[in-house]
């Protein structure tokens, strides 16, 4: 299992990936799910993984070496193409040439192909873009009406994004929402965890103004677990109880 989210805002994108892979109870590891493609001041494109790691391994060395376009004979890469969208679509691409080679080997172990993708960035000169990838190899884009999108065990930080997430809100905010989230989702999942990466560029940089990684105690993530979960209990708190059953303060008026 494995969380990752993007967030797309006026001020640029958030990206935020977990690192926990795990094959049962006691094959637990860590991987990057989080790669960056850039050429600074050019283009800089993240890819975020979810589902099978052996499939969105093979998805990504596939872009990175390339597919033969079929009518030009040209090496499709994400570092060549010439749109975000064209990069979406190689995405698709390399997504079913991947199914094709090794789809049916999977399904006589009876092993679902599970594989999606986040997919963000901007080309010099072109809007900054967010995709989600399906397995497919389909994909829809991040909008302003809704502007996150995640993948793997995405329904336990989904309310807080619900709840905080607007196009014009700050963009260390919306990282510091996109935490908060990552955080929820670790509370209720153990298949999610530590060290956690997280990438933030600005419109037109085409470079990262942050690409780093959380590890394991490190000071201000665990400041903002222990805050956010004192906030949750204060918030509670305060709300006054529902004046149903034995908490209510009149007695309900029989009828009949």
């Amino acid at each position: 299992m494995t969380y990752c989210c993007g967030i797309l805002v006026r001020d640029g994108l958030v990206m935020i990936a977990d690192t926990r892979t795990n094959a049962g109870l006691d094959n637990i590891s860590t991987f990057r799910k989080l790669h960056v493609f850039s050429n600074p001041g050019e283009r800089i494109m993240a890819v975020a993984s979810a589902g099978n790691l052996a499939i969105s391994q093979s998805v990504l060395s596939t872009l990175t070496e390339g597919l033969e376009d079929p009518v030009t004979g040209e090496i499709e890469t994400l570092m060549n193409a010439p749109s975000m969208f064209k990069a979406a679509q190689r995405i698709g691409r390399a997504i079913r040439h991947v199914h094709q080679m090794e789809g049916s080997a999977l399904r006589a172990e009876d092993i679902s192909f599970d594989v999606s993708f986040l997919f963000g960035g901007q080309i010099a000169g072109a809007r900054m873009r967010l995709f989600m990838v399906y397995s497919a190899g389909n994909f829809i884009e991040c909008t302003t009406d809704t502007p996150y999108l995640q993948i793997g065990e995405h329904k336990y930080g989904k309310p807080v994004l619900d709840r905080a997430i607007a196009y014009d809100v700050d963009l260390y905010d919306a990282l510091k929402v996109g935490l908060v989230s990552m955080d929820s989702t670790m509370r209720s999942n153990l298949g999610v965890g530590m060290p956690i990466d997280i990438l933030v560029v600005r419109p037109d940089a085409c470079d990262a103004e942050l690409n780093y990684r959380i590890e394991i105690g490190e000071p201000y993530f665990h400041d903002l677990r222990a805050r956010w979960s004192a906030a949750l209990r204060a918030a509670h708190q305060n709300i006054p109880r529902p004046p149903y059953g034995g908490a209510a303060t009149t007695t309900p008026t029989k009828t009949g």
